[in-house]
């Protein structure tokens, strides 16, 4: 096969996976330049987590639990998640290409800016934190400061 044909068939299959994704979750536009894995971790938490996305795209947060704290959630499929803005609470998750997916920070956003205190810009641009770091940081979080698990019915 060539590269070409390669790249046709590969390209062919992401975008049928994306029009699958958006017939379940209309809400989300899943664009391949730059959406897709952010949408991917903010429907991964929206069904496993207590959190309502916002219908709207918003700068520092994507959603809240039901108790009103606003959650912001990151996902990659890279060894680094990225912060700007400090968020109330942070919900990161690492990828893998098999679908399954592991939660890397769950928590209050100033737990990490104060860990990261002495980078210059820390909650004015974007920065990438290593996800080893990230996850044993967020063992020190106490379970009530975290993002609840939704209850399996």
């Amino acid at each position: 096969m060539s590269h070409r044909q390669s790249i046709k068939e590969s390209l062919a299959l992401i975008f049928r996976g994306i029009d699958m994704l958006k017939s379940q979750f209309p809400t989300k536009a899943f664009t391949i330049d730059g959406r897709l894995v952010g949408d991917l971790g903010e429907i991964i938490t929206s069904l496993e987590y207590d959190l309502t996305l916002y219908d709207v795209q918003a700068a520092t947060h994507d959603g809240e639990t039901s108790d009103g704290r606003k959650v912001q959630v990151k996902a990659t499929f890279k060894d680094k998640l990225t912060i700007t803005a400090i968020p109330e609470l942070y919900l990161g998750f690492q990828l893998s290409k098999d679908g399954t997916y592991r939660e890397i920070f769950n928590g209050p956003g100033f737990v990490i800016a104060e860990q990261f205190s002495h980078r210059k810009g820390i909650g004015e641009k974007q920065l990438s934190f290593p996800i080893a770091t990230l996850e044993q940081l967020s063992k020190t979080v106490d379970s009530m400061q975290r993002v609840q698990k939704r209850k399996l019915k």
